[in-house]
């Protein structure tokens, strides 16, 4: 059904100029047709303008309250003929209750026959007035007879605005030709002179007989699992895809021909995402001082990106990498100018130099986002993960604890649940060394577990593209590889609202719905490149590396699940640790790292790691 669009919340109606111009057309031309009718025919003139009065209120006041003229004119939509119809036999409706009560009255005596030619001019006028309307008021766009022959999936309120906006663009690739819809009352209609032909599952024959070359999904507020099931059907036929942008970007009037885009893989993982408690996150961050580590990384960018609209009073981006920081510091200087940044060149590993930067900024707040996170090369490098994930947290933590910081929020990972790696290890005695400062410091401390994040450096999405674009063949280690995946937002805004819960030293995971197997994902991607799996690219099999495991975990079986006062953040209560052993062990990993370090100590390195995590498996 179509949205009424000439009504504002409340119910109160809002007209424009082209309004009160089309009912002024069709108000004026009803009357003169009426009255040059009649009078051809030899009716006296103030019968001719009685008759001709009448209908032309009733037509127009038809048309102009159900806001039909929406629908005849520039922004004919969905049910044009059908609401025409209507107007038209409310008004013939009116013109029989006033013509009747007229002539019981006696006030003015109208016969059947100057009524059924009254009609005639009336309808006569009305089809003038739209012709001169569409000619001289409304916009009017040539379709590229050379575009993609297109089709649109969704005939509703954002399928006609696709259709206006594609025959706004001047020069238009896409040609629309159709609609589909599941819906069975907009069968056999007709948007603007497209025809609605079928459902989803009349593809196949449709593609064919029409000889269709893209599809555009324009159902905004449609679930994952329903988008994915279309897309999957036209990139079977090797279509073109794309797909209207979210339904909040149709309601404030920013939709054109430029926002249909590609689909992006991370839209089919079958999980839609979180929703953030804005106000939560305001409290703790607006107008303090906030540092993140490795804000030059995927994920620490975009906390500087979404901190940013929270308006805290300085914004302090620290990294070891120069060109990374540079970056982000000049995104986030001319996104947000009037925010107080500064770009610090520091290195986790660095106690004194943290130190300094704490002891200067001041900083109220703090994500530790500053890791190496790339498990097959922290495997054949075990002293750099050692370093930076386990000492380098523990010197962060020490400067928040020592400063004063307020709240500090480590960023950990589900590969530090019963690791097999070096990288998820190291990670996992991160979490202990945060929770144990904890116990003693009046800083809030969280950790913030979640998994593999799409598009981030070194995940497998850009990977599998890159192979794509080659040629093939696209690498997957093994087909029942399986992993949770979520979008880089997604697990910022995890970090973020994690904060605002931060309590106890407590580990929040996401609810990430079902893993996906990796191999699963290879297929889809390959699909959506409007590739057909196994025969345009082939997938190969290359083995599981080094610190693998075939499916990952977000909590280990001693940990205790609780719910939050997030419905898809749980609190994962871990087993206590024994400080004496952790101190001795960091100790002792601390002399064999910065005292006597050689290659011949590293399974003693991983041995001490086994030390502090029973579970870490060699």
């Amino acid at each position: 059904m179509y949205r009424n669009t000439s009504f504002e919340k409340g119910g109160k109606m809002k007209f424009n100029k082209k309004d009160f111009v089309s009912a002024g057309l069709y108000f004026s031309l009803i009357i003169a047709f009426v009255i040059v009718g009649m009078s051809v025919l030899g009716y006296p003139s103030e019968e001719s303008l009685w008759i001709a009065v009448l209908y032309a209120f009733s037509i127009t006041g038809s048309i102009f309250f159900r806001t039909v003229y929406h629908h005849l004119g520039a922004f004919k939509h969905l049910r044009d003929e059908k609401e025409m119809t209507k107007a038209l036999l409310i008004s013939v409706m009116l013109v029989v209750v006033v013509t009747a009560v007229s002539n019981l009255t006696g006030f003015y005596m109208v016969s059947l026959e100057q009524l059924l030619v009254g009609g005639g001019g009336a309808i006569f006028g009305l089809i003038i007035s739209r012709f001169l309307y569409k000619v001289k008021v409304a916009p009017s766009y040539p379709l590229n007879k050379k575009g993609k022959r297109t089709l649109i999936i969704g005939a509703g309120e954002a399928g006609g605005i696709v259709l206006n906006e594609l025959k706004k663009e001047s020069e238009q690739s896409l040609l629309p030709v159709l609609f589909l819809d599941d819906d069975d009352s907009k069968q056999k209609l007709k948007i603007q002179s497209i025809p609605v032909l079928g459902k989803v599952d009349d593809l196949d024959w449709i593609i064919h007989k029409y000889k269709i070359e893209v599809v555009i999904i324009a159902i905004p507020s449609a679930p994952k699992k329903q988008i994915f099931r279309i897309v999957r059907l036209c990139k079977e036929h090797k279509l073109e895809v794309r797909i209207l942008p979210l339904i909040r970007d149709i309601i404030d009037g920013k939709i054109n021909a430029q926002s249909l885009r590609e689909v992006k893989v991370e839209e089919l993982l079958g999980r839609n995402p979180i929703q953030l408690n804005f106000m939560g996150i305001l409290e703790y961050v607006k107008g303090k001082v906030v540092l993140v580590s490795g804000a030059g990384g995927s994920i620490g960018s975009e906390i500087c990106r979404q901190v940013a609209t929270f308006d805290p009073s300085t914004l302090i981006l620290l990294g070891h990498g120069e060109n990374s920081i540079y970056a982000i510091e000049k995104e986030i200087q001319q996104s947000f100018p009037r925010l107080t940044v500064h770009a610090v060149i520091a290195d986790v590993q660095d106690f004194l130099r943290l130190k300094n930067v704490f002891s200067k900024y001041q900083p109220q707040v703090v994500f530790h986002a500053a890791a190496h996170k790339h498990v097959p090369l922290m495997e054949a490098n075990p002293t750099e993960a050692i370093k930076n994930n386990i000492f380098g947290t523990k010197n962060m933590s020490e400067c928040a604890d020592q400063s004063g910081v307020e709240r500090f929020v480590m960023i950990s990972t589900d590969k530090a649940v019963n690791p097999t790696s070096v990288m998820g290890t190291t990670k996992r005695v991160a979490e202990m060394v945060v929770q144990n400062l904890n116990k003693t410091s009046k800083t809030e401390f969280v950790i913030v577990r979640f998994g593999n994040v799409l598009g981030s450096r070194g995940s497998v999405i850009p990977l599998f593209k890159k192979q794509i674009l080659e040629g093939g063949p696209v690498t997957v280690t093994h087909p029942e590889m399986t992993r949770y995946f979520m979008t880089i937002p997604e697990a910022v805004q995890l970090v973020l609202q994690s904060g605002a819960l931060a309590k106890d030293g407590d580990v929040f995971v996401l609810d990430m719905g079902e893993p996906v197997k990796i191999y699963d994902l290879a297929k889809n991607l390959i699909t959506l490149s409007g590739l057909v799996p196994e025969k345009d690219i082939d997938i190969v099999f290359s083995g599981m590396r080094p610190g693998e495991k075939l499916y990952e975990e977000l909590m280990t079986h001693e940990e205790e699940s609780v719910s939050s006062k997030h419905s898809l953040i749980f609190i994962s209560k871990s087993m206590p640790v024994d400080e004496n052993i952790m101190v001795e062990t960091l100790v002792e990993l601390y002399e064999n790292l910065y005292v006597n370090e050689s290659i011949e100590k590293e399974d003693h390195l991983k041995q001490l790691l086994r030390k502090l995590v029973p579970t870490f498996k060699l």
